[in-house]
């Protein structure tokens, strides 16, 4: 009787891998994935996940360990009932028991004839592993069943001829055809083929498999049997991804691969994919989806004719385990035939090449082999050539093992320049050398050969070069008080923004406090940065950064936003590590001049910056101006400003009508001062903003060289803030004189510091008319005076807010931005 399921191109096949039917939650989970039918319907299964290893195991043991068979085989059958009886109703389970116990008797026999002679010959082993896919196929056609459905299974030794060649199985395709259509005439109506996948016959009959890939292979040539108008392959990822995510982990899924792309990669590890699937698939033009089992509703990979021209480069793979052959000497010039005997020597010996580079100059030939193979190959080689070494006219094959095989893989870079460009500087960029090279004539494939050490960071690195943008910036930003978390908050804001718009990619993967740091892969949740952090790992600074500066990554920073000086003793290092530093702390540009010299030689030139406009000014582009001053040859004679945002809330607020004590008290309750006002009122702070000023005018001064006449009365210098902040109105009248002197004669009192040329520089307060340019100003305004050459007759003034930690890293955001502009 024939079957009813027509022969047409309405076909679709499914496989699934041996992860996808590793329990019996997962089997229902195929089954449901089956369930949805609108045309006809096969599918292709492996063995469960780890019994063709236990198979495998009991044909290897046979004759050396037979005592252990019984319990091993025991073992099998009472997994393989479990999941029946899991599965399937009692009525459905029955003859699916019945098959397993023949399988299981066969087996035993099989494995006792093996003991008594004494091997396990290939027949016997390809007999035994095949058992796995005959239960999966039975076990998964009674749960269809079980749920209303005709399934049919399909014993694909019962349809699938094959002859084992150097190049693989090769199917017998008129047998084959054959042996399918006597199947299908042999059964009833069905509504869903399930075949086994992996195993086969022989011409004569003989049980053999399809070896490494087996069931993807048995999913295309049963596609093409049935004409199937597409092939979906269930695996546990999302597609083929652009690079291994266990060394990328930007690594993306690909949309969509022509056949040649997918062909390139798979030779190159690509594991998802094998070039014997693709084959049947490109003869017939089916298309083949790689999907995700247990992630459904993403799209996966889609492999047909051309791909989706998204990107001009697709992936990079690996073969990793190579060893690089060279073969010189000028005796090769201009002979024929020098690379015929090299080639016939090593096919000769079995020796499979990989990669082939010969330069036009004919000197040498360089070719890499599997590592396990290499002395064979260099014997193969010195053999074939020993008159020739003998007599000088080649030197000694050179054998250098340990290498990889790194590839660059899209059909786009076919017509591209610049492709190698970036391949070659990104390897270049990462301090990775290249022993050879090759690429074919149509440009689809560039392959270096590299150290094997060197691999994964290759990879890391060429993948950044074509699909990172090149203003991606690892961040780590270093103290989450009021200036960290308000940094956070506005890259949390703008990220997106400017990903989108200006192709600017800021990716914070650490936060530390001196306590605790958290740490990400790719990029950290900034909406719950705060909650994850008070769960973090214990803080290890150098643990951090390690983390944060990647292979992968074009740029690195560190954003410090504490007042330690003890971070700041780490710039020159990060910075001489290729690692951008970002801070408002003063620390390290107030330190001995020495230092400070050195940190700025090490951020001079293109490499690594080192960015500190906050540090003067909050946001205030204090600096910046001071710099163009510079810059452009004008001379800076003096600079004088009111450098703080707290002081200058004091004096604005005081006018006389509340004393000065109650003005403090309240400017701390808001957040105006540091928690110790008197670090605000010492002018120390003042003090060194000056000493960055005059730095940057290029006056080697000293934070002792500054004559600072703070505000903190003698008596209250020390002690504990509540006793500071209580003691403190008993020195209001002084204040409050000073105030009134200055009314007197029509000026203001501001706290000003001030640096010239020559090295004088000061702080305290002052008295200025109530026209001059320091009266005018509000609530924390800072505000800076700078008198040059160009500036004689009317300064130049910069001002505006000065203070706060919006402000603030508001300023140190600019500076990252400034970094990757």
């Amino acid at each position: 009787m024939r079957s009813s399921v027509p022969a047409s191109t309405d076909w679709r096949v499914h496989k699934f891998g041996g992860t996808s039917l590793a329990t019996p939650a997962r089997i229902r989970h195929v089954a449901d994935l089956l369930g949805d039918r609108d045309r006809p319907l096969a599918v292709v299964v492996s063995a469960v996940s780890g019994v063709t290893d236990r198979l495998l195991a009991l044909a290897e043991n046979a004759h050396t360990d037979p005592d252990g068979l019984s319990d091993r085989l025991q073992s099998l059958r009472d997994d393989q009932r479990a999941m029946v009886s899991d599965l399937l109703d009692r009525d459905t389970a029955a003859s699916v028991l019945d098959a397993l116990d023949q399988d299981l008797d066969d087996l035993a026999d099989v494995l006792r004839a093996t003991h008594l002679m004494g091997t396990a010959p290939d027949t016997t082993r390809a007999l035994v592993a095949g058992y796995g896919e005959l239960w999966s196929t039975r076990l998964l056609g009674g749960v269809l069943r079980s749920r209303g459905l005709s399934a049919a299974v399909c014993d694909a030794r019962e349809v699938l001829v094959v002859t084992h060649e150097k190049l693989g199985p090769v199917v017998d395709w008129d047998a084959t055809r054959r042996q399918f259509a006597n199947w299908r005439a042999a059964r009833s109506e069905f509504d869903i083929l399930v075949a086994t996948g992996f195993i086969a016959t022989t011409p004569d009959g003989v049980p053999t498999t399809l070896g490494r890939n087996g069931s993807d292979h048995s999913a295309a040539l049963f596609a093409s049997l049935l004409g199937a108008e597409a092939l979906t392959i269930w695996t546990d990822t999302d597609g083929v991804m652009s690079a291994d995510p266990r060394y990328v982990p930007d690594a993306r899924r690909l949309d969509v691969l022509s056949y040649e792309e997918a062909l390139e990669m798979a030779y190159f590890g690509a594991g998802v994919i094998h070039p014997r699937t693709l084959s049947p698939a490109i003869e017939h033009e089916i298309p083949i989806t790689i999907r995700n089992t247990f992630a459904p509703d993403r799209p996966g990979t889609r492999i047909h004719l051309e791909d989706d021209g998204a990107s001009v480069v697709k992936g990079f793979s690996t073969i990793d385990d190579v060893a690089l052959l060279n073969l010189e000497g000028s005796g090769m010039i201009g002979v024929p035939g020098i690379a015929r005997r090299l080639f016939d020597a090593l096919e000769d010996e079995g020796v499979s090449v990989i990669l082939i580079s010969q330069g036009s100059s004919e000197h040498s030939i360089c070719f890499a082999v599997p590592q396990a193979e290499a002395k064979v190959a260099r014997k193969a080689a010195e053999q074939a050539f020993y008159a020739e070494l003998d007599r000088g006219q080649l030197r000694t094959v050179e054998l250098v093992p340990d290498c990889s095989i790194l590839a660059v893989v899209g059909d786009r870079m076919t017509g591209t320049p610049g492709v190698a460009a970036t391949f070659f500087g990104a390897l270049g960029e990462a301090s990775v050398n290249v022993r050879a090279i090759a690429q074919g004539s149509s440009e689809r494939n560039i392959s270096a050969v590299v150290d094997g050490d060197d691999a994964h960071r290759a990879l890391r690195a060429v993948h950044a070069g074509f699909y990172l943008s090149k203003r991606t910036l690892s961040i780590g930003v270093l103290g989450a008080g009021n200036v960290g978390a308000a940094l956070l908050d506005q890259i949390r804001t703008e990220a997106d923004r400017l990903r989108d718009e200006q192709d600017i990619d800021l990716r914070v993967r650490g936060i530390a406090t001196s306590s605790r740091m958290l740490r990400a892969e790719q990029r950290l949740d900034l909406g719950t940065w705060r909650d994850d952090l008070a769960e973090g790992d214990a803080a290890d600074l150098d643990a951090f950064v390690d983390h944060v500066q990647t292979d992968y990554h074009p740029h690195t920073a560190i954003v410090d936003c504490t007042a330690s000086g003890a971070i700041a003793r780490h710039y020159r290092g990060w910075l001489e590590r290729g690692i951008h530093v970002v801070t408002p702390n003063k620390k390290a540009n107030t330190g001995a001049w020495d230092a400070y010299q050195a940190l700025q030689a090490a951020s001079r030139g293109p490499g690594p910056q080192y960015r500190y406009e906050t540090t003067v000014g909050a946001g205030l582009p204090i600096l910046r101006t001071l710099n163009s001053l510079t810059e452009t040859g004008d001379q800076v004679h003096r600079i004088e400003g009111i450098l703080s945002g707290t002081l200058s809330y004091l004096f604005n607020a005081f006018d006389g009508e509340r004393p000065f004590s109650a003005i403090l008290r309240q400017a701390r309750d808001e957040g105006f001062t540091e928690p110790d006002p008197r670090d605000d009122l010492s002018g120390m702070d003042v003090a060194r903003k000056v000493v960055i000023l005059a730095r940057e005018m290029g006056v080697s001064l000293g934070l002792d060289e500054v004559s600072v006449d703070g505000l903190v009365p003698g008596p209250l210098r020390d002690g504990s803030v509540p006793s500071f902040l209580d003691r403190l109105p008993e020195h209001d009248a002084d204040m409050t004189k000073l105030l009134r002197d200055a009314r007197a004669n029509d000026k203001v009192l501001r706290f000003v510091g001030s640096v010239t040329r020559d090295g004088d520089a000061s702080v305290r307060l002052r008295r200025y008319p109530v026209d001059h340019a320091f009266a005018r100003i509000n609530h924390t305004d800072n505000i800076v005076r700078f008198q040059t050459d160009r500036y004689a007759d009317t300064p130049l003034i910069v001002q505006g807010p000065g203070a706060g930690p919006q402000v603030t890293a508001a300023g140190v955001f600019t500076d990252l931005l400034r970094l990757i502009s």
